[in-house]
């Protein structure tokens, strides 16, 4: 895999992206793209369901139906490729993107469709509940729900129960991660594994990837700052590891994880740190970095081939762990 140093080009060059992901940037600037947190909260919602994407790769089957939450009932939709068969296939319990105040199942079906092909396992995409209307841990709850609930009714999906893990990208990843730690403190279902696409795990601090990408045209730390406090409060005082993972003391015995990062993504050192902590912790982790492209490269497949390749990578890394272990 290739890789960029951090020494050139400069700070500011457009050269450290690929070139089919400046072409990305380049219309973001034509179109001025302000802030989120300057259009706020109900422009931001619509400009990401307005998004046109090719539609996602076929599937053996997709139902989509809700379960009884702790905070109400909670939208689900379960994929099956056709590669998997109908008993006893891997899943995945994922979590989609979105700051915590954004997203859907419909502005993410092409990324979970793109998942369940590529990890050959039923992806059972979670419609969590939104931020500043349910703040935490009302999204966190929903997910360790959800994971409970797709090992509870494992037959019913054809799914080995034996076989589940926990995925997600960005907001997503970091409550994937934070369902992994429940499960482990509660004695909760067992997780074969954790997917964590540049999760989303701890407030912003100033580190040398915030520092330099921080004002990147795919995500900025003003952002960050706004969607952690519509999410988490503005105290961080009261953050536990539910929360925000990286502040969590113990990181061993949870599942073989797989953690992602983008070279240009703000998020990259916090992202890469909690990998080595779980390496550390004597927990099976690989740790990728792609170079050339920034946050929320994952759901560019259409238009970026790093994100396809990655998509291909990481698909075949899930697949190969749920079907040989750590």
């Amino acid at each position: 895999m290739n890789t960029h140093s951090d020494a050139t080009p400069a700070d500011n060059d457009d050269r450290i992206y690929d070139r089919d992901v400046r072409s990305i940037i380049d219309a973001m600037r034509a179109r001025r793209a302000p802030s989120l947190q300057a259009i706020g909260i109900d422009a931001t919602r619509r400009a990401l369901e307005s998004i046109q994407r090719p539609p996602g790769p076929d599937m053996q089957a997709v139902r989509s139906l809700e379960f009884d939450g702790p905070h109400g009932p909670v939208p689900v939709r379960v994929y099956h490729p056709h590669s998997v068969r109908e008993r006893d296939a891997p899943a995945l319990v994922w979590f989609h993107g979105g700051g915590m105040i954004m997203g859907s199942l419909e502005s993410f079906d092409r990324l979970a469709r793109e998942v369940a092909a590529a990890a050959h396992a039923v992806v059972v995409n979670v419609g969590y509940r939104l931020a500043p209307e349910h703040r935490y841990p009302v999204a966190h709850d929903e997910s360790y729900a959800a994971v409970c609930w797709v090992q509870e009714n494992a037959g019913e999906w054809g799914v080995d129960p034996t076989r589940i893990g926990v995925g997600g990208d960005s907001a997503g990843g970091g409550l994937a991660a934070a369902t992994a730690l429940r499960a482990r403190n509660e004695k909760g279902p067992h997780l074969a594994q954790q997917v964590l696409i540049y999760p989303g795990l701890e407030r912003r601090r100033e580190s040398p990837s915030m520092l330099r990408f921080g004002d990147s045209p795919f995500l900025r730390a003003g952002d960050i700052d706004w969607m952690k406090s519509l999410y988490l409060g503005d105290d961080p005082s009261t953050d536990d590891e539910y929360g925000v993972p990286s502040s969590a003391a113990d990181l061993s015995q949870l599942p073989p994880a797989i953690v992602v990062s983008g070279y240009a993504d703000p998020l990259r050192d916090g992202v890469e740190d909690y990998g080595r902590r779980l390496q550390e912790s004597g927990v099976s982790t690989a740790i990728i970095r792609y170079p050339g492209v920034g946050h929320g490269f994952f759901m560019q497949t259409a238009s970026v081939a790093r994100a396809r390749m990655a998509m291909a990578e990481v698909g075949a890394l899930v697949s190969a762990r749920f079907a040989h272990g750590s």
